[in-house]
């Protein structure tokens, strides 16, 4: 079974039993409609045309309440409105503007992060409004087509090999295995990771294999080129079964620890992905890994294959090109740049060689008649002096 290290399952049945005669805090329409809403993403009803068919998940439900929730609360506490429904194009487009440019803050004064996820649950709840009406022959303008969806770049924390390793020696022993099987395998984490059981470790820890069932994307088979001894040792050290969890972690636990060393060691600065050393987490080192693994890998569709991607701007995405360097050589720029002149020399030799084969043979058929012509003279000779002494 495969393991939810957030527990996203219980979470939402829990909040569906606390909200059964409505859900706090919220007006009886709003209330109403997103029950309703939410029950059919559960069950996949009135799915947009655009979008794949069938329930969602609880990860995902527990995402469209929280952040319709939100919405709703707003709109009424901004625009004094009771129901989301009524919210109109002009109201809707400033509202994101401003949350997206900061006009509109978090609680503690933050600017909002991912705008772009709250953008595109509000527009999946509206095409849903618009799909349950049009079945009652109502037919409901799309406010959302002029929204936007584009997402910023979030920061994250990038590591040098160096610093990877420098992290990991200072880290107790259960953490440097971590952190050096993060790096190696670029795992998912904490979703694939904490999933992951001894066997699923092949010859000698030198493979790992991600089973379909606990993948974001598809099951694969990859190497472990850095971390195969210390997981070999740390399973026996551990006296791990077969069964076992090989990181049997909580991640805030984990993150916290990671943290916490970071900033000993890096202190406060700014890492080239734009974020602080001391922020780091276990999803840094995904990206961390791209960065590794991105210049080794001689071909593109087996780095996606290792990382589970199926669309190559992932691989951008996750590394951003930090670790690359310019391999281009001295050699290379002979070879692109005086090649034609090169095949011109190499030409005009081959056509010398041929001239000079040629004078060869001349000389060598003249030599070869001088020396008939000789050999004919000598032959006379010893003939006359034969005649004279007769």
């Amino acid at each position: 079974m495969k393991i939810d290290p957030y527990k996203n399952k219980e979470r939402w049945l829990k909040w569906k039993e606390k909200c059964k005669e409505g859900i706090p805090k919220l007006s009886k329409a709003n209330s109403e409609v997103i029950l309703r809403y939410l029950e059919d993403m559960e069950h996949g009803i009135n799915i947009s045309v655009t979008n794949i068919k069938g329930s969602r998940s609880y990860t995902r439900l527990n995402s469209l309440k929280e952040r319709i929730c939100f919405l709703a609360k707003f709109f009424n506490e901004k625009y004094n409105q009771d129901d989301i429904r009524d919210i109109n194009e002009l109201q809707l487009c400033r509202f994101f503007s401003e949350m997206r440019n900061g006009v509109i803050k978090r609680k503690d004064g933050e600017r909002y992060k991912s705008v772009a996820d709250y953008v595109k649950i509000f527009k999946a709840f509206w095409h849903w409004h618009q799909k349950t009406n049009s079945k009652q022959g109502i037919e409901i303008k799309d406010i959302t087509t002029d929204l936007d969806t584009r997402y910023e770049k979030p920061r994250w924390v990038y590591l040098t090999e160096k610093q990877v390793k420098e992290l990991s020696d200072n880290a107790s022993y259960d953490y440097k295995v971590l952190i050096m099987f993060l790096f190696d395998s670029g795992i998912r984490s904490p979703s694939e990771l904490i999933n992951i059981r001894v066997s699923d470790l092949y010859n000698e820890c030198k493979e790992l294999h991600i089973r379909d069932e606990i993948s974001k994307t598809f099951g694969r088979r990859i190497k472990l080129m850095i971390c195969s001894e210390l997981i070999r040792d740390y399973v026996i050290k551990k006296e791990l079964k077969p069964q076992d969890q090989v990181f049997p972690i909580k991640p805030y636990v984990v993150n916290r620890y990671l943290k916490r060393i970071a900033l000993n060691l890096f202190g406060e600065k700014v890492s080239l992905a734009g974020e602080k050393y001391s922020e780091i987490t276990m999803y840094d080192f995904r990206h961390i890994s791209c960065c590794y693994w991105l210049p080794r890998y001689k071909s593109e569709s087996a780095l996606k294959f290792r990382f589970g991607w199926k669309k190559s701007d992932k691989i951008h995405y996750y590394s951003e090109l930090l670790g690359m360097r310019d391999t281009i050589s001295e050699e290379d720029m002979l070879i692109d740049i005086t090649k034609t002149e090169i095949e011109k020399r190499l030409t005009q030799s081959e056509n010398e060689k041929t001239l000079l084969q040629e004078r060869v043979k001349v000389l060598e058929d003249q030599m070869q008649k001088f020396l008939q012509v000789v050999d004919k003279s000598i032959n006379i000779g010893k003939e006359v002096l034969v005649v004279g002494e007769n």
